[in-house]
C-alpha cells in the first residue's frame, strides 16, 4: 500500500504498509551488515514503537482502517553470506 509513509508533521515514518489478508501490516525495516552490535530488531526500543504507532494510528484514520485489523511487524535482515531475513509477525 506504502512505502517509505511519512505523516505530514515529520513525526514518524512507516517503511512498509501492507495487507496480510484482512489485516494491514506496518513494517519496519532493520538492516545490519552483522549482528556483532546485536540483532536488527533490537533497535525498534519502546520510543521508536511509539513513534512507529503515532504514524500508524494517522495513517489507519486516512485510510479509514479500524485499528483492531492492524499489527506491527518487523523485517530483520543480516547481510551476511547468505543473508539471512526473518520476519517477525505481530513483533509488539
Amino acid at each position: 500500500m506504502a512505502r517509505n509513509y511519512r505523516t505530514r508533521s515529520g513525526s514518524g515514518e512507516i517503511d512498509i504498509v501492507a495487507w496480510d489478508g484482512a489485516t494491514l501490516a506496518f513494517v519496519e525495516v532493520k538492516t545490519r551488515v552483522t549482528v556483532e552490535h546485536g540483532a536488527p530488531e533490537s533497535a525498534v526500543d519502546a520510543g521508536k514503537q511509539e513513534r512507529l504507532q503515532l504514524a500508524a494510528r494517522d495513517y489507519a484514520r486516512r485510510a479509514g482502517v479500524a485499528w483492531e485489523r492492524t499489527r506491527f511487524d518487523i523485517l530483520s535482515v543480516v547481510l551476511e553470506r547468505p543473508p539471512r531475513v526473518e520476519w517477525l509477525r505481530d513483533a509488539f
